[in-house]
């Protein structure tokens, strides 16, 4: 799919193709392979190495669905970034991002790997963008961080258990 994004006042082309277990992603002529996980809601996990490099790095990304006009505001990285969608299609449903505070945060292994490091046990309030769990995958550690301020519940996981892709790691009500 390809299609003209309008980001913080400069419009980029973006392609995004599906591959076998990634997506590569396209951006004014700059390749990425983007591996996606689901974490909550309008949550997504994403494990981006650009095209020609060996190093990957971790973003967090919230997109919360629109009411049609193409204008969004993303957060990636705990950021907000204003996106209008100029051609193509957009998703709709939920018309603001205040939506996504409800209900439990389910945090998720982006891609199998396995839990170098837990940083919090049940019962433990955590912030927006505290770092609960560190999972390693593909040679790389990814810290999988709170979405919102909450309490955990449950930690389904221990240090040095191997995870497939979309394993439930932690839970934050």
């Amino acid at each position: 799919m390809k299609f003209q994004l309008e980001i913080a006042d400069r419009t980029r082309t973006v392609e995004v193709l599906r591959q076998r277990d990634s997506y590569l992603v396209t951006v004014d002529g700059r390749r990425s392979v983007v591996h996606a996980a689901l974490m909550d809601g309008d949550a997504w996990s994403l494990i981006v190495r650009d095209e020609g490099s060996s190093e990957a790095r971790s973003v967090e990304v919230v997109v919360p669905t629109h009411s049609g006009n193409g204008a969004v505001d993303v957060l990636v990285d705990g950021y907000r970034v204003a996106v209008h969608l100029r051609q193509g299609r957009g998703r709709t449903a939920r018309d603001t991002i205040a939506s996504q505070g409800a209900g439990a945060q389910r945090v998720v292994a982006p891609m199998p790997g396995k839990v170098v490091r837990l940083l919090v046990q049940p019962g433990d309030v955590v912030q927006p963008r505290q770092v609960l769990v560190v999972v390693e995958a593909m040679k790389m550690e990814n810290e999988l961080r709170a979405l919102r301020q909450g309490t955990v519940s449950s930690v389904l996981v221990s240090e040095g258990q191997s995870v497939e892709a979309s394993t439930p790691l932690v839970i934050v009500d």
